[in-house]
């Protein structure tokens, strides 16, 4: 199933950026991106993709959005076994670690990573972090 959901949560626009980016790559690849707020999924919704992507950038002392995002995502973490996902986010300080604590609750709960890494970009993603996104993009769709 090339049906990608891109769940994401954005702050200054830079995280919701790289999300447009992956729905270009989805697009490219001949799949299909749906764009969805945190609010808007649900363990339930896992059953309609073939993959997810979700996306939140590093907030306060590297965490993850913890008003609506790490609520949504903290309910889908019993869910997540087997499920093929992708992270991604923007941060403005730190080194990344809010990703790597993040791609390690995954692994925890068994999720199926595209990238053991996440992808991430420093402030407003560049020509070089949106190239990357659409790889991502046309990636998930075909995996």
């Amino acid at each position: 199933m090339n049906k990608v959901a891109i769940v994401y949560w954005s702050g200054t626009g830079n995280t919701e950026k790289m999300a447009f980016c992956i729905a270009e790559g989805v697009k490219e690849a001949g799949g299909e991106a749906v764009m969805l707020a945190p609010g808007a999924f649900s363990a339930g919704s896992f059953r309609d993709y073939g993959a997810v992507a979700f996306g939140c950038p590093a907030m306060g002392a590297e965490v993850l959005e913890e008003m609506e995002f790490d609520p949504m995502f903290t309910s889908l973490e019993g869910s997540l076994s087997g499920k093929k996902i992708a992270l991604f986010g923007s941060y403005g300080w730190g080194d990344g670690q809010w990703m790597r604590d993040w791609c390690e609750r995954c692994e925890s709960a068994g999720a199926n990573l595209f990238d053991a890494e996440g992808l991430i970009a420093n402030e407003s993603p560049d020509d070089d972090a949106q190239d990357a996104c659409r790889a991502l993009g046309r990636s998930l769709a075909q995996w």
